[in-house]
């Protein structure tokens, strides 16, 4: 399909292997952090395409992991993927460009395909220096 790097980060392991093997089935190449250290970390490092950011991770939060990524770059695409919601938060992260929220409302249904269609949005945001 697409050959994109999505960087998953999530401190719960077992979304990281569930949504990340869907992420796989979609085409994509997966890198996963499980903390937003870990996921300056591999930004910093220019490799992923799209991030799928969770909101509530420990040591830094979606919303200051999301702070210090945009220092790193600007452009990336960024989706929301988490169980937390309120309307400050929200608001917060698409000051910061967020794209899309995607609820985890299950590991399996409705979030999976709000998920792949948040990633088609990112996909058409990128603008590919091999094209």
């Amino acid at each position: 399909m697409s050959g994109l790097r999505v960087l998953l980060a999530d401190d719960e392991q077992d979304i990281l292997e569930t949504i990340g093997t869907r992420i796989e089935s979609w085409g994509y190449d997966l890198l996963t952090a499980l903390d937003g250290d870990r996921a300056l970390e591999i930004v910093n490092s220019g490799k992923p395409d799209i991030v799928v950011l969770d909101y509530l991770m420990p040591k830094k939060n979606g919303l200051v992991t999301l702070k210090a990524l945009r220092k790193i770059n600007r452009d990336i695409p960024v989706i929301m993927f988490t169980a937390y919601s309120d309307e400050k938060s929200i608001k917060g992260a698409e000051n910061l460009g967020v794209i899309a929220f995607v609820p985890k409302i299950s590991a399996y249904s409705d979030s999976q395909q709000a998920l792949r269609a948040a990633l088609g949005m990112a996909e058409k945001t990128i603008v590919r220096e091999d094209i």
